[in-house]
């Protein structure tokens, strides 16, 4: 076991969400993903000096690679912003104000004019050379298990564009990012990934905000006592955090000396390093976006939205479900009340379990991919049970036929009556003489697939054995 407060370890997060609206800087969509790019172009970056004065450690260090980067594009996804030919338009409001939105939600002070600033960037992710970024809120925080942790800022940025294979895309470029930032007061590894799921349940409660793999990033800033601040990046998966921080800081116990660096979370858990920790030289201002007022006014028109820890309390109470069920609905943004009135027949906890387990079951169980079940399907299945043509151990086998691409056929698990179904349990127990009754429940089962309620079962066999 690490003991983090006798190391001295201090951690913060930053977290990189994509905003569901379209571009930072011009009316480009995204993001399209067009499989033939019909524009090529090359540039090679030069770092310059910020307002120190002085040029970036870590621009320096990707300059002297000496690269010329090769940038390919689709009109329907890039225009001559992108391609740095044309400065930017003006600031997309809708970003702005979800960004104001999430500054708000975490406790943020607004600040009351926003400044874009130039980040020196030279690694080829950026076409310009820099990426533009903006302060929207500072002095927050979000409430954790083990105390506050203070949100140091809230910004409003443009994405990079990413790399494939040996050239770059531009349908990413431009994408509107909110990032947030925290002090370092996470006090160990699973403290890190609670306060990157909280940050993550409160972008989520917006609506407004990207989901799916690549669409948010976090890095973790971790140092102990007497080694220097390394940054980690590339986390896609909040459970590699605490494994990834815990090798992390064994490394560093290791070190004689050490300096501020940026390394990768590697798959295996370990990192590797990137470059040197960037510092305030590579900032200096965007003279082509004038500067935003943020007045009193305008922060009345934001309006905040119900927290998703919220909305699952309320459906624990409402429907008795258990925190984990009712979290499970919410972060699926399954609409149980409206399945409820639909299916008023169906026990609400099983209802529940069939909309967030059963998809879940299908790939461990038969190999199959939910995505492929429709809203129709899911209709067609679910109306089924209430009418009690069928039982609820045959729901799963439907789903799988549908997910298989066959059709829905209730007639094989056509539900038998209350007599007949005693009348064949009394010959399952008369062909196996003292079987256990878990051995009778296991033939019964199978003889009634799908056709008989499983409870029903285990009663009826109870009473006879």
């Amino acid at each position: 076991m690490i003991d983090y407060k006798k190391l001295g370890f201090k951690c913060g997060i930053e977290i990189h969400q994509q905003l569901e609206t379209h571009k930072l800087f011009c009316s480009c969509p995204s993001i399209v993903h067009d499989e033939n790019p019909s524009i090529e172009f090359k540039r090679k970056l030069r770092a310059v000096a910020g307002e120190t004065g002085e040029v970036d450690l870590a621009a320096a260090f990707e300059q002297n690679k000496d690269k010329i980067f090769i940038y390919e594009g689709c009109p329907t996804s890039s225009c001559m912003v992108e391609f740095d030919e044309e400065p930017p338009h003006e600031v997309n409001s809708e970003a702005l104000d979800i960004v104001l939105e999430i500054a708000l939600l975490l406790n943020c002070k607004i600040v009351d004019q926003i400044h874009f600033m130039r980040k020196t960037v030279v690694d080829g992710s950026n076409v310009s050379g820099f990426q533009r970024t903006a302060m929207v809120g500072v002095d927050g925080y979000v409430e954790t298990s083990k105390g506050k942790v203070k949100i140091s800022s809230v910004c409003l940025e443009e994405e990079a564009a990413k790399k494939v294979k040996d050239y770059y895309r531009l349908d990413r470029l431009g994408v509107a990012l909110v990032e947030i930032a925290t002090d370092p007061d996470i006090i160990d590894a699973e403290h890190a990934k609670e306060t990157a799921s909280i940050l993550g349940m409160i972008l989520r409660s917006t609506g407004k905000v990207k989901r799916g793999i690549g669409t948010i990033r976090q890095d973790v800033n971790v140092s102990i006592k007497g080694k220097s601040r390394v940054e980690v990046k590339g986390f896609q998966d909040l459970k590699s955090i605490p494994i990834v921080i815990d090798n992390e800081v064994k490394r560093q116990q290791k070190l004689s000396k050490s300096v501020p660096e940026v390394r990768k979370a590697e798959t295996d858990g370990s990192t590797s390093f990137l470059r040197p920790m960037p510092g305030a030289a590579r900032m200096y201002p965007e003279t082509d976006i004038i500067p935003i007022e943020i007045t009193a006014s305008k922060l009345k028109t934001i309006e905040l939205p119900e927290l998703l820890t919220e909305k699952a309390m309320k459906l624990e109470k409402k429907f008795g479900l258990s925190a984990d069920l009712a979290n499970e609905l919410v972060k699926d943004e399954i609409d149980l009340e409206n399945y409820v009135k639909q299916f008023s027949k169906i026990e609400i906890k099983l209802l529940a379990t069939i909309l967030t387990s059963y998809p879940k079951e299908l790939k461990t169980r038969f190999d199959l991919d939910s995505s492929k079940l429709t809203k129709e399907h899911y209709k067609e299945i679910l109306s089924l049970l209430n009418k009690r043509e069928i039982s609820k151990e045959a729901v799963i086998e439907l789903m799988a036929d549908a997910a298989s691409g066959k059709k829905i056929d209730p007639s094989k698990f056509k539900t038998v009556s209350d007599d007949s179904l005693k009348k064949e349990l009394e010959m399952i127990v008369a062909k196996n003489k003292g079987a256990p009754l878990n051995a009778l429940m296991g033939e019964a089962m199978k003889h009634f697939r799908g056709k008989a309620d499983g409870r029903k079962i285990m009663e009826i066999l109870k009473t006879l054995i």
